[in-house]
């Protein structure tokens, strides 16, 4: 199989990027360079994406997202990929121990976890412990995903027992079975909350509580475009990249 034919199948072609790139690298001058990133950046990076092309117009990148766990699956069994960016430090982990990455893994944002519910929020849930109580449909990701992680960490704390839930395989399924009512609440991210606007209403879990998932990126060894892929990392760790994500409610790393 081709790499355009792997690549296609399941990919999204996203606006590619350009802007001021604060890199020693030189990005080719065209060419595709291929990004796996976590579920929660889609909005973020495809607008990173779109800002990165103004002025490399003939520099295009695949997008492909998916749940952390999925994508370093993938990349292990030979996916081409150029840049991984993860929303855990734990998967970033696991590529690193299995000499997958061409260096050291750099911290570009982080998020916080909020309690999604449809809009107006119907079964007045106020509080972790009310996802407990009879009768709910819970939305929550697998266990080896980073936001099922969290939650479960984010139950220790509260001292709850987690309630019996779909098991996700990223965030957007826990997002989308909320704002569709086929879950009466979920477990996502703030940035997630945000980026579903009218159609899901965000539920805060104190500080004390919640938990902070950092986001880490790395340059995928034998990347087919090394140069590129420095670049772009480069840029989302910029002023103008972290822009851009604090704007889709990302804080800083």
């Amino acid at each position: 199989m081709t790499r355009r034919a792997f690549i296609g199948a399941g990919l999204a072609l996203q606006a590619a990027l350009a802007a001021p790139v604060h890199s020693q690298a030189t990005p080719a001058s065209s060419g595709t360079v291929v990004v796996f990133a976590a579920a929660s950046l889609t909005g973020a990076f495809q607008a990173l994406g779109a800002e990165f092309e103004k002025s490399h117009p003939d520099l295009k990148v695949q997008f492909n997202f998916g749940g952390s766990p999925t994508l370093v699956q993938q990349i292990q069994q030979g996916a081409p990929a150029d840049v991984f960016a993860s929303a855990d430090e734990a998967n970033m982990k696991k590529l690193a121990d299995s000499g997958a990455l061409a260096g050291a893994a750099r911290p570009f944002a982080r998020n916080q976890l909020q309690i999604a519910v449809p809009a107006g929020n119907p079964k007045r849930i106020e509080a972790l412990g009310d996802l407990t109580k009879p009768g709910l449909t819970i939305a929550l990701c697998g266990p080896t995903v980073p936001c099922g992680r969290y939650a479960a960490e984010a139950f220790s704390k509260a001292g709850v027992t987690p309630p019996a839930a779909s098991q996700e395989l990223d965030v957007k399924a826990v997002l989308t079975k909320v704002s569709l009512g086929e879950a009466d609440a979920g477990i996502v991210y703030v940035t997630d909350v945000r980026a579903a606007g009218t159609k899901v209403t965000g539920v805060d879990i104190p500080e004390s509580l919640n938990v902070i998932a950092r986001y880490p990126i790395a340059a995928v060894k034998n990347a087919p475009s090394a140069a590129t892929a420095a670049a772009v990392i480069d840029f989302v760790l910029s002023p103008d990249g972290q822009r851009i994500l604090a704007s889709f409610g990302f804080l800083p790393p």
